[in-house]
């Protein structure tokens, strides 16, 4: 069966904000007396709202701030960052114009629907998108399947048709672990785990060199 799909990942795909993500955690850690902890950053790249919350409070924090409070704390930090420069990446809005002639769209990101939403209508694509899936509606953040599941559910097009576009390794297991073929584009600063990277039926140096062509002649997983 042909390909019907594309389901992006958004931080580190369509937006590079995976360095400021980091950048506010640190920061923020760091004013409340907190560890960070050697994995913290792999660790983080893929939870959910729910997931770091809690992992930055009980494992980081000691329990002087609340899941609850964490997430408010961090997720207001990054809406101020994005309202003062939203840091594309390159050809991202041509990326997902160039596939929508061909493709339904979906997103599937490990982001706060409230910054999906600042991001997708920044870029001027909202209306492309048939769904869009934030792990904090799901029960579990990547590496587990759910968003991807989610996605696919919410295009209506089974997951063995669709191509996820992903830039990490917990997105990459979790897009394979949905039953998606992936596309791996990597993101300089963070390299991949090579058991991720094995699950990637092609590997993009960058958004530029995808093309509807390319994925019509990828391999389906089996």
């Amino acid at each position: 069966m042909p390909f019907a799909a594309i389901v992006f990942d958004m931080d580190g795909v369509l937006i590079d904000t995976e360095p400021i993500w980091e950048q506010v955690r640190r920061e923020y850690i760091a004013e409340l007396h907190g560890r960070w902890l050697p994995d913290t950053q792999d660790r983080f790249m893929g939870m959910s709202t729910a997931e770091w919350a809690a992992y930055t409070s009980a494992d980081l924090l000691d329990g002087r701030r609340t899941p609850d409070e964490v997430a408010e704390d961090v997720i207001s930090r990054m809406a101020a960052r994005y309202t003062d420069h939203l840091p594309l990446m390159p050809d991202a809005v041509e990326t997902v114009r160039r596939f929508a002639d061909h493709f339904t769209l979906g997103l599937a990101s490990s982001s706060p629907r409230r910054l999906i939403d600042v991001v997708l209508d920044h870029l001027g694509v909202t209306e492309l998108f048939r769904t869009t899936v934030s792990t904090e509606e799901v029960e579990r953040g990547k590496p587990a399947p759910d968003g991807y599941l989610a996605a696919a559910a919410g295009l209506g097009i089974a997951p063995a048709r669709c191509v996820a576009i992903e830039d990490s390794s917990n997105g990459l297991r979790s897009a394979a672990a949905a039953g998606m073929t992936v596309i791996a584009v990597p993101h300089p600063r963070y390299p991949l785990a090579p058991d991720a990277l094995a699950l990637a039926a092609h590997v993009a140096e960058n958004l530029k060199s995808l093309t509807p062509e390319l994925v019509a002649d990828l391999t389906p997983v089996a």
